[in-house]
């Protein structure tokens, strides 16, 4: 979409709507769709704009690439699910000799090494750890806590996540980010003032380890669970895991643990890494097709048939098309955006009281609200980032800065917080039906800690704030 001329205050309608819509509706699609819709009104361009605008959006190499990553992903999921890779690896964590702690630090382990999906992991890491956490009683809320707070918090740090093309391909086009190389650099950058999610990481593995005390109520239910014996209050009403599984592994189909799950997450890990270290750049594309590929080739092998196979991959890229939908109408928006040169217009009626030195710590809570209110925090990317990143870059003369960094950063940080303290966010439901927790339980028990941590990541913003 061509940028149009300077009009002012319509130029906030598009990304006012969005957040309004997403407060009142809880349905990120809906808002998005109706505020690209309304926006290709506000520049003049009537209703054949609309479709217009998504082909322009859409129809190029970078949106493409996070196309085919996204069903990469998908499909590596599902094949992980038909192999039973879950099914096997409990059975050998069920073989070590464990403890009370040692269950709650494998659990902290395994949720931030199952990182490459929100969703899979606290399904993984609850329906695999559940039952040793009843045997050491240890509630179920614990063990949600640590599924959801590994979950996110992980995805939004590796750079080979679909978290993180996601975020990444929602700054192709800003500033000096000309591709998606340069997308997926500037994200591996902003890592380091990702406040939220390491300190929350760190934050469960001192609470699993006992270091820090449990407080408020996780205090009350891990009480209850020790004295009385209840991983589940009386008259709390757990979610099922298996309810929501989906894929059932192939039966009569011998797998193996090593080549099933390990060997391909190893495959990932190893060439994510090690094209940052041949190339400078990392290629999450090509490291996900290949495992992709190579498990395909490992299930037809062990005696999975072809058939089970592609339609396995059909399921996974299914179960990835709502993150697409959210992506498409996120490009679009980005365009409206800086068609509409939304970012000049806010710096121009905030230029005497919003300074870098605030930028980053406003636009954490700002994501953290938006994120709360709709449950997402992919929603609340494709909301705030194409306005929080090209206004930081109008302050940095579009040149790649700490404050460029950090604000990507605590927008990154803001979403996955108000999505810890929202009872509608969809990686809450899934770790409370990983670990059969009642989930209005699960979100009382975790708000607290999350809260705990949002505080201090508050006053790190400002910290960095005043230091620039």
């Amino acid at each position: 979409m061509e940028v149009t001329d300077y009009i002012g205050p319509l130029s906030l309608v598009p990304a006012g709507v969005a957040v309004l819509l997403a407060f009142t509706t809880r349905n990120t699609v809906f808002s998005l769709a109706v505020a690209c819709l309304i926006g290709v009104l506000v520049a003049g361009e009537g209703l054949l704009g609309f479709p217009n605008l998504l082909v322009g959006a859409l129809g190029n190499e970078g949106f493409s690439w996070i196309l085919l990553l996204e069903f990469f992903i998908g499909i590596l999921l599902a094949f992980f699910q038909r192999t039973g890779a879950t099914v096997n690896f409990s059975n050998f964590i069920e073989r070590k000799q464990m403890n009370r702690k040692r269950v709650q630090l494998i659990s902290w382990g395994m949720g931030m090494f199952v990182y490459f999906s929100d969703y899979f992991s606290p399904l993984f890491v609850g329906s695999t750890m559940r039952s040793l956490s009843d045997r050491y009683k240890i509630s179920r809320e614990k063990l949600a806590y640590i599924c959801d707070s590994t979950s996110a918090p992980m995805s939004i740090l590796v750079p080979f996540t679909g978290w993180a093309v996601f975020v990444a391909g929602l700054t192709i086009g800003m500033g000096p980010v000309a591709g998606a190389g340069d997308a997926m650099s500037f994200f591996m950058a902003a890592i380091p003032f990702n406040i939220y999610p390491i300190l929350t990481i760190i934050m469960v593995g001192l609470i699993a380890s006992g270091m820090v005390p449990d407080f408020g109520p996780m205090k009350t239910a891990e009480r209850r669970a020790m004295e009385e014996g209840k991983v589940v209050r009386d008259g709390g009403e757990p979610l099922m895991a298996d309810e929501l599984t989906g894929i059932e592994p192939s039966p009569g189909i011998r797998t193996s643990l090593f080549w099933n799950f390990v060997f391909p997450v190893m495959l990932v890990i190893g060439f994510a890494l090690g094209s940052v270290y041949m190339t400078d750049s990392a290629k999450p594309l090509e490291a996900f097709m290949l495992a992709v590929f190579v498990l395909a080739i490992i299930m037809r092998i062990q005696g999975v048939a072809l058939d089970e196979i592609t339609s396995t991959a059909m399921l996974g890229i299914k179960g990835i098309m709502p993150a697409v939908v959210i992506l498409a109408f996120a490009y679009a928006l980005n365009d409206l955006s800086a068609a509409l040169n939304t970012a000049d217009y806010i710096v121009s009626v905030t230029s005497s009281w919003l300074t870098p030195a605030l930028l980053p710590v406003l636009v954490f809570i700002i994501s953290g609200i938006i994120a709360f209110s709709t449950g997402t925090s992919w929603g609340t990317y494709a909301i705030m980032i194409p306005i929080s990143v090209p206004l930081a870059f109008t302050f940095s003369g579009d040149e790649l800065s700490t404050l460029v960094y950090a604000t990507l950063a605590a927008t990154a940080g803001g979403g996955v917080f108000g999505d810890h303290c929202s009872p509608l966010s969809d990686t809450s439901i899934l770790a409370s039906t990983g670990a059969a927790s009642d989930h209005i339980d699960h979100v009382k028990t975790q708000m607290p800690y999350s809260l705990v941590v949002g505080v201090i990541t508050v006053l790190a913003y400002l910290w960095l704030g005043m230091s620039l």
